[in-house]
């Protein structure tokens, strides 16, 4: 055997490489492969707490479908190792959001994967699946908190964009899509927001429209209070009537609430904190016709104890039925409170059934 052949030979194959992390019950392979034991007919992932067969009873899978289709059934102490993955992957999540939160420069995302130990690929899908929000988008968010934080204390705008992690003023312009520092702490003075009231069968519609999406969708009985309340939320921005061709888009909203199952793809400005944000998001996963209580949309985001404040985000949504609030009710599936009130949410819930 020459040298070649020697190191050839010397190589780990990849079921070893699959048996080394069997072994490790490496939780970052749980969703590459599965194995199975011959002995006993069933197969297990990677991370589980089973028993360590012995390695000439195994054989691997790609996926649970290919295993159970050679006929294996899966391991009964399949479920008590999700429940314990699910809470290992919540606890990293947490860490990895705390460090986003204390950063003073923004981490790459290679960075967080490596400190949750996973490779970057398992680490965004499943820190999306547990937040709601991309870590990017959490970032996002986290900044855009610290921002407000930084510049309701004295000091210079200059100082308070570094201190909110953006790494340069036209970082921050990127982010604001082009609104101005000064502006921003001035809530918006300067920015322009486009608006229009139309009717539909549920009232009064106001849609609002910002630089960056629809920021505002708000239903009522009054024409009038609904342009006051849009005043309310944007106070210091110059308001503009829309024209024809803005009350197009209206038209596509209104449409929207009237066959929810035509779908509305529309670009939407939503700025809130970083939890409203992962409500906000998880709220728009939820299909037409379905709905979830808000203890369900709570472990949804990772944060079961949290039911009262998804509660209180639900409230705080000020999109309506394009961040669709009214599809979340009480745990007994009885219709609870509603911005834009309960006549309101029944008549969308009904229309979605």
């Amino acid at each position: 055997m020459n040298s070649q052949q020697a190191i050839t030979s010397m190589a780990p194959t990849p079921d070893d490489l699959r048996w080394a992390a069997v072994q490790a019950r490496d939780p970052a392979a749980d969703d590459k492969f599965v194995y199975a034991v011959r002995t006993t007919g069933i197969y297990c992932r990677p991370s589980s707490s089973a028993r360590r067969p012995k390695r000439e009873n195994v054989e691997f899978f790609d996926t649970a479908e290919a295993a159970e289709a050679a006929g294996y059934r899966a391991s009964r102490r399949a479920s008590a190792d999700r429940t314990a993955a699910a809470a290992q992957r919540a606890a990293w999540v947490a860490q990895v959001c705390r460090s986003i939160d204390s950063a003073e420069v923004q981490p790459s995302l290679e960075a967080l994967a490596e400190q949750a130990g996973m490779s970057t690929f398992h680490f965004h899908r499943v820190f999306k699946a547990e937040t709601g929000l991309t870590p990017k988008a959490y970032t996002g968010a986290s900044r855009a908190r610290r921002l407000r934080e930084e510049l309701a204390e004295p000091g210079t705008i200059t100082n308070a964009i570094y201190g909110a992690g953006f790494n340069s003023n036209s970082r921050f312009y990127e982010a604001s899509a082009g609104m101005r520092a000064r502006d921003y702490r001035d809530g918006g003075q300067n920015a322009e927001i486009r608006f229009a009231v139309g009717q539909c069968s549920l009232g009064a519609i106001l849609v609002a429209q910002s630089q960056r999406g629809i920021c505002a969708i708000l239903l009522g009985d009054d024409p009038d209070l609904l342009v006051r309340d849009l005043q309310d939320l944007f106070g210091k921005a110059r308001l503009i009537g829309g024209d024809a061709g803005f009350e197009q888009l209206v038209a596509q909203v209104v449409g929207f609430i009237e066959a929810p199952a035509v779908g509305l793809n529309l670009p939407l400005d939503v700025r809130g904190t970083a939890f409203q944000e992962r409500v906000w998001q998880a709220l728009r996963e939820i299909p037409v016709g379905a709905t979830v209580s808000y203890a369900q949309v709570a472990e949804r985001i990772g944060a079961p104890k949290a039911v009262r404040a998804v509660a209180q985000a639900c409230g705080a949504n000020h999109i309506a039925v394009a961040i669709p609030c009214h599809r979340v009710v009480r745990r007994d599936g009885d219709i609870s409170g509603y911005r834009w009130g309960v006549d309101r949410k029944r008549a969308l819930l009904k229309r979605e059934a």
